[in-house]
């Protein structure tokens, strides 16, 4: 009996030591995490920072990029991010929503169990390789059928994105979803609500926090691409401010940043403005995906206090 309780004894100890190692690595790695990222921070205000002592902000905020004459201004940039970023939106935000609610609430089960891989397998594709179709296949039918003077577009550049964003968008919507309780369908039916109305007025509002948040996950996505909006938005530095932006040529903050980086002389006002970009795409991003952690956390408190 004393042997018996010997060694279960030290089971327990063992156990305990291999659960607290494992506590301690995982606080190590979440550590590490914050770390990185402030050191990344840092790295960009140091090399980004000294734009602002040798670029005046008037000059920043004029409507022309071109460095080769010291002309360094953001504007068209800034707006050309935003405009594919909407069209991004535009695109995926209705397709991502519809998918989502198709998977989890529609589909048969073994639909479902073919679907959810294949979306995964779409979210791994190279995103130059979905460069080359967009440059092979989007842009000549948005020149052919729109009729616009190039196919290398910001709406070409919206598509790509739009395109890419959906797995982030429909697998975490499609989780949101799953999340709601049972019960909520339940009672809706038993209300004598048809299928369709306990899907649009119950699950979904239900579940509007996750979807809120599979949205932004999927814009940060979108924002901050840069080799398919490279090669199929024309990387003309102008401000897209027209009716007909859409169908005529942009850049963006991440594509001026991967086609000038390696050409830029280190040290140079254009290095430091190039890294200024950097920073402000880092913050956007960071801010995108603050919003979205602290919906996914509004979300878990109110689960939690409807268990409880």
């Amino acid at each position: 009996m004393h042997w018996g309780n010997t060694g279960s004894g030290r089971r327990q100890a063992r156990l305990a030591i291999i659960e607290y190692v494992v506590e301690r690595l995982i606080q190590a790695t979440g550590i590490l995490v914050i770390l990185f990222l402030a050191l990344i921070f840092i790295f960009l205000v140091r090399e980004g920072g000294a734009t602002f002592l040798e670029v005046p902000l008037g000059d920043m905020l004029r409507t022309r990029w071109y460095p080769n004459e010291a002309y360094f201004g953001l504007v068209p940039l800034v707006l050309g991010s935003l405009l594919v970023t909407l069209g991004a939106a535009i695109v995926s935000l209705p397709l991502g929503l519809l998918s989502s609610v198709f998977i989890a609430e529609v589909a048969p089960r073994w639909m479902r169990e073919v679907l959810k891989p294949f979306i995964e397998v779409l979210a791994g594709i190279p995103s130059v390789v979905l460069g080359f179709v967009g440059m092979l296949i989007v842009s000549p039918l948005i020149r052919e059928r729109l009729g616009a003077p190039t196919g290398l577009t910001a709406l070409a550049g919206s598509v790509m994105l739009g395109y890419m964003a959906l797995p982030t968008i429909i697998s975490v919507a499609e989780d949101a979803l799953d999340a709601v309780p049972k019960s909520y369908r339940d009672a809706a039916l038993a209300l004598g609500a048809t299928r369709w109305q306990t899907i649009w007025r119950v699950t979904v509002p239900a579940a509007r926090s996750g979807i809120f948040t599979a949205m932004m996950l999927g814009m940060g996505r979108a924002i901050g691409e840069t080799m398919a909006v490279m090669m199929v938005t024309g990387n003309a530095a102008r401000v897209p401010l027209t009716l007909d932006s859409f169908l005529r040529p942009v850049r963006t903050m991440t594509a001026t940043i991967a086609a000038e980086m390696g050409e830029v002389a280190q040290g140079s006002i254009h290095y430091h403005v190039l890294f200024a970009i950097g920073l402000v795409l880092f913050l956007v991003t960071f801010i995108i995906n603050l919003v979205a952690a602290w919906s996914i956390f509004r979300q878990g408190k109110r689960y939690g206090r409807l268990l409880s």
